[in-house]
């Protein structure tokens, strides 16, 4: 019995050492803005936030969530759904479960923190960050200049960088000028050639601009600014797209993981899980 005690102990604090402390950055939008005018109410999908996460959880680490401005994100109401889960609706119910017990859409109640607090509390104290998708961050996140200085710490130390589907766009955030840029690709301008990125050349994914053509009747109608596909490709990288449409594709490069899709999420977990143990 003091052998299985120890043994115990010993396990126990093993797990502790191993934990991390993993950095979920999400947008602050609710909506995406739209050509003409047109607008599209949006957030975080349900899967791409929870699957991860709830890996994440279930192997002992813990996890933050921060936005640029600390609000409540928004949970895409489209994607609620068993469809996210392979058609499974235990493990749908399982996830949004765990999103109901964190409240992390709950305003007043929301555990988020924003980026300036992130940066006061130390970029050290995180061992990765992780970028889900929704069409989101398409809205915010790629011009935040508090999550460029993020991403650009975060490559200068190696730390594993996961962004998923339109997640991935964020990283245009860490260009020099991104405002400027975004701000031309919005308009349907070519954007300037950035003077430096520090993912130039890396191999990554997005959605891709043929699913996005696909998915075009769920903007009610819209027409998006620009797709992240081209986006990224503009500013320098080197686009890897999976054998067919929705199918799960993961990339990974150097500290970045990239995942194209809403089926890629649990891969894209399972590869940040990975980065993590050879980072510890």
């Amino acid at each position: 019995m003091k052998k299985l005690l120890i043994s115990s102990l010993l396990l126990a604090a093993f797990s502790t050492a191993q934990a991390a402390e993993v950095l979920v950055v999400l947008s602050d939008a609710n909506h995406l803005d739209l050509r003409d005018g047109k607008v599209f109410p949006t957030g975080f999908y349900l899967n791409e936030l929870m699957q991860p996460v709830k890996k994440l959880l279930d192997a002992g680490h813990t996890v933050t969530f921060a936005t640029p401005q600390g609000q409540a994100p928004t949970l895409d109401a489209s994607s609620d759904t068993v469809d996210y889960f392979g058609g499974d609706a235990v493990a749908h119910a399982a996830h949004k479960a765990l999103l109901d017990q964190l409240v992390l859409t709950v305003p007043g109640r929301s555990p988020v923190i924003s980026l300036k607090r992130v940066e006061q509390i130390g970029y050290g104290h995180y061992a990765a960050v992780l970028v889900p998708g929704g069409h989101a961050p398409m809205q915010d996140l790629l011009k935040d200049a508090s999550l460029g200085a993020l991403l650009r710490q975060f490559h200068a130390d190696g730390k594993p960088t996961a962004l998923l589907c339109h997640g991935p766009i964020a990283l245009l955030s860490a260009l020099p000028q991104a405002a400027a840029f975004a701000a031309a690709l919005e308009a349907g301008r070519p954007p300037p050639t950035p003077a430096h990125w520090i993912y130039s050349g890396y191999r990554m994914t997005v959605i891709s601009n043929q699913e996005e053509l696909a998915a075009q009747g769920a903007l009610q109608g819209g027409t998006m600014k620009f797709y992240p596909q081209s986006g990224l490709q503009a500013a320098g990288a080197q686009y890897v797209q999976n054998q067919a449409p929705w199918s799960s594709n993961v990339v990974v490069d150097r500290e970045l993981i990239t995942g194209q899709n809403p089926a890629s999420a649990p891969a894209l977990a399972d590869k940040l899980l990975q980065a993590l143990q050879v980072s510890r």
